[in-house]
């Protein structure tokens, strides 16, 4: 198997998990600094939708149908 068809059959299962936990919340800290004893820090809030399984999962089979191609 091919890189391509590597990266396809990581991009279905990861795809597929985001499909099964119904989309996937994450939070980013973006800038911390002290201020005396205090700490003083921004987050960012995101979400990854089950759109976006989805569209990783149609990827990851059209790379893996390529490396199939290739290889044969």
């Amino acid at each position: 198997m091919r890189i391509t068809g590597f990266i396809g059959v990581i991009l279905i299962v990861l795809g597929v998990a985001v499909l099964a936990s119904n989309g996937i919340s994450y939070t980013k800290e973006r800038h911390s600094t002290d201020i005396g004893p205090v700490q003083v820090a921004t987050v960012k809030k995101g979400f990854v939708s089950p759109t976006a399984g989805v569209v990783a999962i149609v990827a990851g089979i059209v790379l893996v149908v390529a490396g199939r191609r290739r290889s044969a």
